[in-house]
């Protein structure tokens, strides 16, 4: 018996099928769903995400994985894409029995002997990697801004002096900051860094550059970055789940701290009302407020 399971499951909502591979692309280390041959699976339990190009690309492909008849449980909260859950897996040729638990919509269903070609294939193209006409550069939904610059993004971009040495990129997503980065030629190494699987990807894809090295880790791991670099530049997260956390900001700041050598800098921004003043003082011997504009602010802070 081969299963699968993609996220983690809420507990009390649904049991993963036994001996389940993680298949989630925001797990460093787990398997990619997208690798995994067509009807290879005979179980899955999946939490969908709330976009709804990345959960109709995540459904298909976890149809397109299982056996004919295979059980899949498709799950997710009411406000958070649930209320369209079943109508999606119904497009794709499911009969679905559905129930609610703790605010979630939770769709079991079985994998049909034969999938509407249309459908699947048009969910598959739209969710999956892509060239962006707009930027030239490779994406996926479900990539944190995925189809755009983020403003805070390209507020730091606009700030960046000429940086020199070894650096990393903390969250680099689709690799917009560090193509930024690497314009400098006195920059000598850059790791990118970042908690998804598809923003690597991306990234190899949009940074090329031989200076530069792609991790997919997530940064508050103790081992994530190399030692003693000369600079990190950072536009750190402040979601997890879709509930703000600003835990995961004064985390990338600790790391940027512990990574840097003695006189090394770190070039931040982030939404003017995070309160990150704290966390910087604390771990910064020098900090200096570059600009606020619009809902941004840049940090310099040296260590």
């Amino acid at each position: 018996m081969l299963n699968g399971v993609y996220g983690l499951i809420p507990p009390g909502l649904a049991m993963p099928y036994a001996g389940a591979i993680q298949m989630s692309s925001v797990i460093p280390g787990a398997a990619s769903l997208e690798d995994q041959h067509d009807g290879s699976f005979d179980g899955l339990t999946m939490l969908a995400p709330p976009g709804v190009l990345e959960r109709r690309y995540l459904l298909a492909e976890g149809l397109r994985v299982l056996k004919p008849d295979g059980g899949f449980v498709a799950m997710a909260p009411k406000d958070r894409g649930g209320l369209r859950l079943a109508r999606e897996l119904a497009a794709f040729g499911c009969a679905i029995e559905e129930s609610a638990r703790r605010h979630y919509r939770i769709c079991h269903v079985k994998r049909p002997g034969v999938l509407p070609a249309p459908p699947i294939e048009g969910a598959l193209a739209d969710g999956g990697p892509q060239i962006l006409p707009a930027l030239g550069l490779w994406s996926q939904p479900g990539i944190f801004s995925w189809d755009r610059i983020d403003p805070g993004t390209a507020l730091l971009i606009r700030h960046l002096p000429t940086l020199t040495g070894a650096g990393a990129d903390f969250g680099c997503g689709i690799g917009l900051l560090a193509r930024a980065v690497l314009g400098g030629p006195a920059v000598t190494q850059l790791t990118l860094i970042d908690i998804d699987r598809r923003a690597i990807a991306a990234a190899r894809r949009n940074v090329v550059d031989v200076r530069a090295t792609f991790a997919w880790r997530d940064v508050r791991d103790g081992d994530s970055v190399p030692a003693e670099r000369d600079f990190v530049v950072m536009n750190p997260p402040f979601h997890d789940g879709g509930a703000e956390d600003r835990a995961l900001g004064e985390a990338f700041i600790r790391r940027a701290a512990a990574v840097l050598k003695p006189g090394g800098v770190c070039w931040m921004v982030a939404n003017r009302h995070l309160p990150y003043e704290r966390a910087l003082n604390a771990h910064f011997a020098l900090i200096r407020l570059v600009e606020q504009a619009d809902a941004y602010k840049v940090y310099e802070a040296r260590r």
